[in-house]
C-alpha cells in the first residue's frame, strides 16, 4: 500500500560493520529514499576505499562478527510494536514525510497524514505511531495518524479544559456546517461559527487548516463542537475595548456601511461595530434605511452615546446636518396657509411633512365640518398632495397643528337662512342607533331624527323603518347652532293616522275585532285599519260566561279613547249587558278632563262659602258683646 512505502538502502549493514558507523552525524535533511547509503567502519574510514569484497566474505571481524554486531544493536534505540514513541522529522517532500526514531532505518508517513499542521518542517518532533519495526524490506512502518488517534480524546478535553487554540483541517462539508479533523477527531464546525459575518459559500473552507476553540464535549458520545468565529470575537472584543476607551461623545468618526437592518444601519468604525437608530438617519421621516446609505459606503457619523461595559455605540447621521425647525421660514405664522405631503396615517389624524422634518399634524376633527366622528383614513391617504391652515405652531416644542376644514366655508354660519324651522328636505341616512337615526343634508350638516319623530306608529328599532344609505324625507324641527345640532322629523311629513282613529273609533261605537293573543291582564285586539286595541279579563267574559281564545272574533265596544298614549280600550261584556246600557255613556278623553275640573271648582267654593259663614257668626257674636 503507498501508505507504507518504505526506504530502502542497496546494501543492509553487516554484522561486520563498527559501532562507529552507528555513531556517525546525523545529516539535517536525510537522504531520498532511493539513494545508497554505504557503510563506514569509523568516521575517519573513506568508504571509497573500503574492502567490500572482503567484508562480504567475512574476512573483515571475522569470528568477532557476531560480537561486534551486539554492540551495534545496543546503540540503536528499543523499539517495541503497536506503541507510540517521539521522533524527528529528517525529511519532507510533497507525498512522505521520514521520520527517525533512533532505529536502525528511519520510517516513512505519508504526507496527507500531517495535512492538518501545513507549517510542519524539518527537525520538528512528532508522535507516531510503530506498526512494525521491520517489514520484509526490512523497513520500519510507522503511523501518525494511529499516534494521534490513541491520543487524540486525552488531547481534546485537554484543550478543552486549559481553554487552547487547535489546529484542524476542514475534511468536508454536511448539513448546517463542516466536519473537521481535531487530533484525528472528527468535530463538527456549525455554520454560524465559522465567521462573524454570515457564510454563503461552505465550500471555500474546504481542504483549509484553520485554528479553532474547542466549544463543546459530549463525553458519552464523544462528540466535539469548535467554534473558529469565537476566535475572532475573542479577537475583536480586545480591539473594541481599545477603540471605545479612547471615544468621547460628540465625536466624529468616518465608517463604511456593514449592514443595513429594518431598523437601522451597522457601521465598521475600524474594529467596532456602532449602530445608526433608523430615527438618526434622517430628519425626515423614512421607511427603510436604503433610502439614506447603502452597502459599503463610507460616511461619517457622530457618537451619541457609547456602552463601554456592554461593547454599544450608538451613532447618529443626521446629527450633523441643521436641524429643519431651525431653518424654519421665521415668518411663518399661525393662520398661514402651507401645502404638503401626507407621511403618514393613524386613526387620529394625518402627519403632513411641509419641509424635510418639519411635519404638522392634523386631526380627524380638523378634516371635515361633519360632526360625525370619523377615522383619517376616510380623508386622506399616504402621498397625498394637501394645501392646509397652520392652526397652532410652536417652534420651541418643534410641534404644529394644521386643519383642512378652514379652508372651505363653514355650512353652519347660515344655518338658519338655508334651511328653516318647517322646511322639507331630502337626507341620506348616515348612521342608526337606538335612539334614532342620523341623517346628513349636505357634508358637514347632519341632523337627528328621533326614533318618536320616525313614525306615527310604535316601533321598536329605527332599523325596522330605514337603513344605513337610503334617502329619507325630513323637516326642520329645531337648530342648536352653537353645538351644531340639528333636530329633523319625518312623521311630520305624514298624515296622523289617529285623526282617522278617532273620528272611526269613537267612544261607545261597537266593532268586530280579532283576539290576537291572551295574558294575564287581558287581551291585544286588532280592529280594522289594523288598528290595536286593548280589552281587560273582566270586560272579555262571554255572555255565557266562558273565555274566547286567542284567534276568536268577537264584538267590541269602544269604552275609551286616549290620543296622548295612542290607546284603545274595549269592552266585549257591554255589548250584550241590557242593564248596563243606561250607564254607558260616552266617556271621552275630553269628557274626563271636564269633570275633573268642575270637582276641582266644586272644592273652591264650599270651602269659600264655610269661611264666610263662620266670619258671620263671629261678627254677630261681637255686636252683642259677647
Amino acid at each position: 500500500m503507498e501508505e507504507n512505502k518504505t526506504v530502502t538502502v542497496e546494501e543492509t549493514p553487516k554484522v561486520e560493520e563498527t559501532a562507529a558507523a552507528a555513531e556517525a552525524p546525523v545529516q539535517e535533511t536525510a537522504p531520498a529514499a532511493e539513494e545508497t547509503r554505504k557503510p563506514a567502519l569509523n568516521a575517519s574510514v573513506d568508504p571509497d576505499k573500503f574492502d567490500w569484497d572482503a567484508f562480504e566474505n567475512d574476512e573483515v571481524y571475522g569470528e568477532d562478527k557476531n560480537k561486534v554486531a551486539e554492540e551495534y544493536d545496543k546503540t540503536l534505540s528499543k523499539v517495541v510494536e503497536n506503541e507510540v514513541v517521539e521522533g524527528v522529522v529528517t525529511a519532507i517532500s510533497k507525498r512522505e514525510v521520514i521520520v527517525n526514531i533512533g532505529y536502525k532505518s528511519e520510517g516513512v508517513i505519508m504526507a496527507p497524514e500531517f495535512r492538518y499542521n501545513p507549517d510542519l518542517k524539518v527537525g520538528d518532533k512528532v508522535e507516531v505511531f510503530v506498526e512494525t519495526a521491520e517489514d520484509k524490506k526490512g523497513q520500519l512502518i510507522l503511523s501518525h495518524k494511529k499516534a494521534r488517534a490513541l491520543r487524540s480524546w486525552d488531547m481534546v478535553n485537554d484543550a478543552y479544559n486549559n481553554n487552547e487554540i487547535v489546529k484542524g483541517y476542514v475534511k468536508t462539508r454536511t448539513k448546517g456546517g463542516m466536519i473537521v479533523d481535531i487530533f484525528g477527531i472528527e468535530a463538527f464546525l456549525p455554520g454560524s461559527q465559522i465567521d462573524i459575518k454570515p457564510i454563503r459559500d461552505y465550500d471555500q473552507f474546504v481542504d483549509t487548516t484553520m485554528d479553532f476553540k474547542i466549544v463543546k464535549i459530549n463525553q458519552e458520545f464523544r462528540n466535539v463542537v469548535v467554534s473558529h468565529k469565537a476566535l475572532i470575537e475573542a479577537e475583536l472584543e480586545q480591539q473594541k475595548s481599545e477603540i471605545i476607551s479612547k471615544l468621547e461623545k460628540g465625536q466624529v468618526l468616518e465608517g463604511t456601511v456593514k449592514n443595513i437592518t429594518s431598523y437601522g444601519v451597522f457601521v465598521d468604525l475600524g474594529g467596532v461595530d456602532g449602530l445608526i437608530h433608523i430615527t438618526d438617519l434622517s430628519w425626515g421621516r423614512i421607511n427603510h434605511p436604503e433610502e439614506v446609505v447603502q452597502l459599503d459606503q463610507k460616511i461619517r457619523v457622530v457618537i451619541l452615546d457609547f456602552d463601554e461595559s456592554k461593547k454599544r455605540i450608538a451613532l447618529g447621521l443626521k446629527q450633523l446636518t441643521v436641524h429643519p425647525w431651525d431653518a424654519l421660514d421665521p415668518n411663518l405664522k399661525v393662520g398661514d396657509k402651507v401645502k404638503g405631503k401626507v407621511v403618514l396615517i393613524a386613526d387620529y389624524g394625518a402627519f403632513v411633512e411641509i419641509e424635510p422634518g418639519v411635519e404638522g399634524l392634523i386631526h380627524v376633527s380638523e378634516m371635515s365640518w361633519s360632526p360625525r366622528l370619523r377615522i383619517a383614513q376616510d380623508f386622506l391617504k399616504v402621498g397625498d398632495e394637501v394645501e392646509a391652515q397652520i392652526l397652532t405652531l410652536d417652534r420651541d416644542e418643534k410641534k404644529m397643528s394644521l386643519g383642512l376644514k378652514q379652508l372651505v366655508p363653514n355650512p353652519w354660519e347660515n344655518i338658519r337662512e338655508k334651511y328653516p324651522v318647517g322646511s322639507k328636505h331630502t337626507a341620506i341616512v348616515r348612521n342608526i342607533t337606538n335612539f334614532g337615526v342620523f341623517a346628513e343634508l349636505e357634508e358637514g350638516i347632519e341632523g337627528l331624527v328621533h326614533i318618536s319623530d320616525i313614525s306615527w306608529t310604535k316601533i321598536k328599532h329605527p332599523s325596522e323603518f330605514v337603513q344605513t344609505g337610503d334617502k329619507i324625507d325630513v323637516v326642520i324641527l329645531d337648530f342648536d347652532e352653537d353645538n351644531h345640532k340639528l333636530s329633523l322629523g319625518h312623521k311630520q311629513l305624514l298624515p296622523n293616522p289617529w285623526d282617522e282613529v278617532e273620528s272611526k273609533f269613537s267612544v261607545g261605537t261597537v266593532h268586530d275585532g280579532k283576539i290576537v293573543s291572551i295574558s294575564d291582564k287581558g287581551a291585544t285586539v286588532t280592529l280594522a285599519d289594523d288598528v290595536e286595541a286593548f280589552c281587560s279579563n273582566k270586560e272579555l267574559v262571554k255572555e255565557d260566561g266562558t273565555m274566547p281564545a286567542a284567534g276568536d272574533v268577537l264584538p267590541f265596544k269602544v269604552i275609551e279613547l286616549k290620543r296622548s298614549t295612542k290607546r284603545v280600550t274595549l269592552s266585549h261584556v257591554r255589548t250584550y249587558a241590557e242593564d248596563k246600557r243606561s250607564s254607558d255613556k260616552p266617556a271621552s278623553e275630553a269628557d274626563n278632563t271636564k269633570k275633573a275640573v268642575k270637582k276641582i271648582n266644586s272644592n273652591i267654593e264650599k270651602t269659600t262659602l264655610g269661611d264666610i259663614s263662620e266670619l258671620a257668626a263671629l261678627k254677630s257674636k261681637l255686636e252683642k258683646g259677647e
